[in-house]
Protein backbone atom coordinates (compact mmCIF):
# COMPACT_ATOMS: atom_id res chain seq x y z
CA UNK A 1 0.00 0.00 0.00
CA UNK A 2 1.61 3.33 -1.15
CA UNK A 3 2.38 5.98 1.64
CA UNK A 4 3.04 9.86 1.84
CA UNK A 5 3.87 12.05 4.71
CA UNK A 6 1.54 14.40 6.31
CA UNK A 7 3.06 17.93 7.73
CA UNK A 8 3.58 16.73 10.69
CA UNK A 9 5.42 13.97 9.84
CA UNK A 10 2.56 10.99 10.36
CA UNK A 11 3.04 8.44 7.59
CA UNK A 12 -0.34 8.16 5.81
CA UNK A 13 -1.49 5.22 3.68
CA UNK A 14 -3.82 5.43 0.75
CA UNK A 15 -4.77 2.89 -1.56
CA UNK A 16 -5.69 2.56 -5.62
CA UNK A 17 -8.09 1.05 -7.14
CA UNK A 18 -9.15 1.58 -11.28
CA UNK A 19 -7.76 3.27 -13.86
CA UNK A 20 -7.96 6.62 -15.42
CA UNK A 21 -8.06 10.14 -13.96
CA UNK A 22 -7.66 10.09 -10.40
CA UNK A 23 -10.85 11.12 -7.76
CA UNK A 24 -9.35 11.65 -3.98
CA UNK A 25 -11.91 9.57 -2.16
CA UNK A 26 -12.06 10.77 1.64
CA UNK A 27 -14.24 7.71 4.30
CA UNK A 28 -16.30 8.90 7.01
CA UNK A 29 -15.95 7.81 10.24
CA UNK A 30 -12.95 8.37 10.61
CA UNK A 31 -12.18 5.14 9.67
CA UNK A 32 -10.03 3.26 7.00
CA UNK A 33 -11.28 3.51 3.27
CA UNK A 34 -12.05 -0.40 3.36
CA UNK A 35 -15.55 0.16 3.75
CA UNK A 36 -15.81 2.05 0.05
CA UNK A 37 -14.30 -0.54 -2.01
CA UNK A 38 -14.49 0.21 -5.64
CA UNK A 39 -17.76 2.09 -4.88
CA UNK A 40 -20.18 -0.08 -6.68
CA UNK A 41 -17.70 -0.03 -9.77
CA UNK A 42 -16.47 3.79 -10.21
CA UNK A 43 -13.21 2.43 -10.27
CA UNK A 44 -14.09 1.54 -14.23
CA UNK A 45 -14.38 5.11 -14.86
CA UNK A 46 -11.71 6.89 -12.88
CA UNK A 47 -8.47 5.89 -10.83
CA UNK A 48 -9.84 5.80 -6.67
CA UNK A 49 -7.31 7.34 -4.54
CA UNK A 50 -8.96 5.94 -1.24
CA UNK A 51 -7.28 7.80 1.65
CA UNK A 52 -6.87 6.15 5.06
CA UNK A 53 -7.34 8.51 7.58
CA UNK A 54 -4.56 9.11 10.58
CA UNK A 55 -5.06 6.62 12.80
CA UNK A 56 -6.99 4.51 11.03
CA UNK A 57 -6.39 1.23 8.52
CA UNK A 58 -2.94 1.67 7.66
CA UNK A 59 -2.25 4.80 8.23
CA UNK A 60 0.02 5.63 11.59
CA UNK A 61 -1.32 7.33 14.51
CA UNK A 62 -0.14 10.95 15.34
CA UNK A 63 1.87 11.66 17.92
CA UNK A 64 -0.51 14.43 19.02
CA UNK A 65 -3.95 13.37 19.65
CA UNK A 66 -5.44 17.56 18.56
CA UNK A 67 -4.47 16.76 15.44
CA UNK A 68 -7.19 14.37 14.38
CA UNK A 69 -9.40 17.28 14.19
CA UNK A 70 -11.36 17.89 11.07
CA UNK A 71 -9.51 21.27 10.27
CA UNK A 72 -6.18 20.02 11.21
CA UNK A 73 -6.96 16.97 8.50
CA UNK A 74 -6.80 19.87 5.47
CA UNK A 75 -3.11 19.52 5.54
CA UNK A 76 -2.94 15.51 4.81
CA UNK A 77 -5.09 16.46 1.99
CA UNK A 78 -3.08 18.64 0.50
CA UNK A 79 -0.10 16.82 1.50
CA UNK A 80 -1.85 13.67 -0.76
CA UNK A 81 -2.60 15.86 -3.97
CA UNK A 82 1.21 17.30 -3.97
CA UNK A 83 2.30 13.67 -3.49
CA UNK A 84 0.66 12.78 -6.74
CA UNK A 85 1.92 15.39 -8.34
CA UNK A 86 -1.29 17.22 -8.99
CA UNK A 87 -2.20 20.73 -9.35
CA UNK A 88 -5.86 19.88 -8.70
CA UNK A 89 -7.47 16.99 -7.59
CA UNK A 90 -11.16 15.74 -7.97
CA UNK A 91 -12.32 14.95 -4.42
CA UNK A 92 -15.25 13.10 -3.42
CA UNK A 93 -16.26 12.78 0.28
CA UNK A 94 -18.38 10.17 1.91
CA UNK A 95 -20.53 10.94 5.66
CA UNK A 96 -18.11 12.70 7.90
CA UNK A 97 -15.37 12.69 5.52
CA UNK A 98 -17.08 15.44 3.63
CA UNK A 99 -16.93 17.74 6.08
CA UNK A 100 -12.74 17.68 5.76
CA UNK A 101 -13.86 17.67 1.70
CA UNK A 102 -15.19 21.42 1.83
CA UNK A 103 -12.57 22.80 4.62
CA UNK A 104 -10.12 21.20 1.89
CA UNK A 105 -11.69 23.19 -0.23
CA UNK A 106 -13.07 26.57 1.46
CA UNK A 107 -9.07 26.77 2.38
CA UNK A 108 -7.40 25.39 -0.98
CA UNK A 109 -10.46 26.56 -3.85
CA UNK A 110 -7.62 26.84 -6.37
CA UNK A 111 -6.83 22.72 -6.13
CA UNK A 112 -10.34 21.30 -6.18
CA UNK A 113 -11.46 20.52 -9.39
CA UNK A 114 -15.05 18.55 -9.34
CA UNK A 115 -16.09 18.28 -5.61
CA UNK A 116 -19.08 15.32 -4.88
CA UNK A 117 -20.66 15.01 -1.48
CA UNK A 118 -21.91 11.60 -0.71
CA UNK A 119 -24.57 11.60 1.54
CA UNK A 120 -22.50 14.14 3.37
CA UNK A 121 -22.29 15.23 7.05
CA UNK A 122 -23.58 18.90 7.88
CA UNK A 123 -21.45 20.11 10.50
CA UNK A 124 -18.76 21.65 8.67
CA UNK A 125 -21.49 23.76 6.91
CA UNK A 126 -23.44 24.46 9.86
CA UNK A 127 -26.82 22.63 9.17
CA UNK A 128 -28.32 20.61 11.82
CA UNK A 129 -30.83 17.89 11.21
CA UNK A 130 -33.72 18.05 13.80
CA UNK A 131 -34.79 15.32 15.82
CA UNK A 132 -38.52 15.72 13.97
CA UNK A 133 -37.11 15.33 10.65
CA UNK A 134 -35.35 11.70 11.71
CA UNK A 135 -38.81 10.67 13.19
CA UNK A 136 -40.55 11.73 10.12
CA UNK A 137 -37.86 9.91 7.94
CA UNK A 138 -37.85 6.90 10.24
CA UNK A 139 -41.44 6.68 10.31
CA UNK A 140 -41.91 5.67 6.53
CA UNK A 141 -40.01 2.29 6.97
CA UNK A 142 -42.58 1.10 9.99
CA UNK A 143 -43.56 -1.44 8.06
CA UNK A 144 -39.78 -3.40 8.30
CA UNK A 145 -39.64 -6.20 11.04
CA UNK A 146 -36.78 -4.66 12.52
CA UNK A 147 -38.59 -0.99 12.90
CA UNK A 148 -39.91 -1.53 16.35
CA UNK A 149 -36.36 -1.91 18.22
CA UNK A 150 -34.92 0.24 15.85
CA UNK A 151 -37.68 3.24 16.29
CA UNK A 152 -37.14 2.69 19.77
CA UNK A 153 -33.75 3.85 20.13
CA UNK A 154 -34.24 6.54 18.06
CA UNK A 155 -36.48 8.05 19.97
CA UNK A 156 -34.49 7.34 23.47
CA UNK A 157 -31.67 9.01 21.38
CA UNK A 158 -33.76 12.24 20.24
CA UNK A 159 -34.71 12.81 23.56
CA UNK A 160 -31.71 12.83 25.24
CA UNK A 161 -31.71 9.57 27.21
CA UNK A 162 -29.08 7.94 25.61
CA UNK A 163 -30.28 4.97 23.54
CA UNK A 164 -28.50 2.36 21.26
CA UNK A 165 -27.05 4.25 18.74
CA UNK A 166 -25.98 0.52 17.18
CA UNK A 167 -29.66 -0.60 17.14
CA UNK A 168 -30.49 1.88 14.67
CA UNK A 169 -28.41 1.26 12.49
CA UNK A 170 -31.41 -0.53 9.89
CA UNK A 171 -31.85 3.07 9.39
CA UNK A 172 -28.98 3.94 7.59
CA UNK A 173 -29.37 1.05 4.78
CA UNK A 174 -32.10 1.00 2.14
CA UNK A 175 -32.00 -2.71 3.01
CA UNK A 176 -31.17 -4.51 6.25
CA UNK A 177 -30.12 -7.93 4.74
CA UNK A 178 -27.34 -10.29 5.79
CA UNK A 179 -24.95 -8.42 3.50
CA UNK A 180 -25.41 -5.05 5.27
CA UNK A 181 -24.71 -6.43 8.65
CA UNK A 182 -22.17 -7.89 7.33
CA UNK A 183 -20.70 -5.01 5.90
CA UNK A 184 -17.92 -2.85 7.20
CA UNK A 185 -19.63 -0.16 6.94
CA UNK A 186 -21.81 -1.20 9.82
CA UNK A 187 -18.92 -1.54 12.53
CA UNK A 188 -18.25 1.67 14.25
CA UNK A 189 -15.87 3.84 14.16
CA UNK A 190 -13.24 4.06 17.02
CA UNK A 191 -15.14 6.18 19.56
CA UNK A 192 -11.89 8.16 20.24
CA UNK A 193 -10.37 9.45 16.57
CA UNK A 194 -14.22 10.28 15.71
CA UNK A 195 -15.01 12.44 19.42
CA UNK A 196 -11.44 13.97 18.08
CA UNK A 197 -12.48 14.66 14.84
CA UNK A 198 -15.01 16.84 15.87
CA UNK A 199 -13.82 18.30 18.36
CA UNK A 200 -14.29 22.27 19.37
CA UNK A 201 -13.12 24.11 16.90
CA UNK A 202 -13.23 21.53 14.27
CA UNK A 203 -15.53 23.45 11.94
CA UNK A 204 -16.04 27.19 11.30
CA UNK A 205 -19.34 27.16 9.49
CA UNK A 206 -19.61 31.02 8.46
CA UNK A 207 -16.25 30.90 6.88
CA UNK A 208 -17.05 27.25 5.39
CA UNK A 209 -20.11 28.83 3.58
CA UNK A 210 -18.64 31.71 2.58
CA UNK A 211 -16.20 29.43 0.66
CA UNK A 212 -18.23 27.59 -0.57
CA UNK A 213 -20.67 30.67 -2.14
CA UNK A 214 -17.47 31.47 -3.82
CA UNK A 215 -17.29 28.31 -5.72
CA UNK A 216 -17.40 28.07 -9.29
CA UNK A 217 -16.39 24.01 -10.12
CA UNK A 218 -18.74 21.79 -10.10
CA UNK A 219 -20.63 19.76 -7.31
CA UNK A 220 -22.65 16.85 -6.90
CA UNK A 221 -24.69 16.64 -3.46
CA UNK A 222 -25.83 12.78 -3.74
CA UNK A 223 -28.26 11.81 -1.14
CA UNK A 224 -30.15 8.37 -0.30
CA UNK A 225 -33.49 8.57 0.11
CA UNK A 226 -33.79 6.80 3.64
CA UNK A 227 -30.67 8.32 5.30
CA UNK A 228 -31.53 9.21 8.68
CA UNK A 229 -28.08 10.68 8.97
CA UNK A 230 -28.31 12.94 5.99
CA UNK A 231 -31.69 13.73 4.89
CA UNK A 232 -32.62 14.55 1.76
CA UNK A 233 -34.21 17.66 3.01
CA UNK A 234 -30.51 18.83 4.88
CA UNK A 235 -28.73 17.75 1.57
CA UNK A 236 -30.38 19.92 -0.33
CA UNK A 237 -29.88 22.82 1.66
CA UNK A 238 -26.47 21.83 1.64
CA UNK A 239 -26.44 21.99 -2.31
CA UNK A 240 -28.00 25.57 -1.90
CA UNK A 241 -24.79 26.97 -0.63
CA UNK A 242 -23.14 26.56 -3.86
CA UNK A 243 -23.59 28.82 -6.83
CA UNK A 244 -24.33 25.62 -8.76
CA UNK A 245 -24.88 22.22 -7.13
CA UNK A 246 -26.44 19.27 -8.57
CA UNK A 247 -28.65 17.91 -5.91
CA UNK A 248 -29.72 14.05 -6.45
CA UNK A 249 -31.47 11.80 -4.17
CA UNK A 250 -30.78 8.23 -5.52
CA UNK A 251 -34.31 6.16 -4.56
CA UNK A 252 -34.44 3.36 -2.21
CA UNK A 253 -30.94 4.04 -0.76
CA UNK A 254 -29.31 4.88 2.50
CA UNK A 255 -26.37 6.25 3.79
CA UNK A 256 -24.42 3.69 1.36
CA UNK A 257 -25.91 4.15 -2.16
CA UNK A 258 -23.13 2.31 -3.62
CA UNK A 259 -24.50 -0.54 -2.31
CA UNK A 260 -27.96 -0.16 -2.21
CA UNK A 261 -28.08 -0.16 -6.27
CA UNK A 262 -24.48 -0.03 -7.42
CA UNK A 263 -25.95 0.89 -10.88
CA UNK A 264 -28.02 3.68 -9.97
CA UNK A 265 -24.96 5.02 -7.91
CA UNK A 266 -22.56 4.47 -10.58
CA UNK A 267 -24.63 6.25 -13.75
CA UNK A 268 -24.70 9.06 -11.52
CA UNK A 269 -21.35 10.01 -10.33
CA UNK A 270 -19.98 8.68 -13.56
CA UNK A 271 -21.92 11.24 -15.97
CA UNK A 272 -21.22 14.01 -12.95
CA UNK A 273 -17.42 13.26 -12.71
CA UNK A 274 -17.43 13.37 -17.04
Amino acid sequence: MPTFTAPDGTRLAYRTSGTGDPLVCVPGGPTDAGYLGDLGGLSAHRRLVLLDPRGTGRSARPADPASYRCDRQSGDLEALREHLGLDRIDLLGHSGGANLAVTYAARHPANVGRLALITPGCAAAGITVTGATRRELALRRKAEPWFPAAFAALEAIIKGRGGDRGAITPFLWGRWDAAAREHPASRPPDPAIAAAFAAEGAFDPPRTRAALAARRGPVLVLAGEHDLNSPPGATAEYARLFPAASHVVQAGAGHYPWVDDPGRFTEAVAAFLR
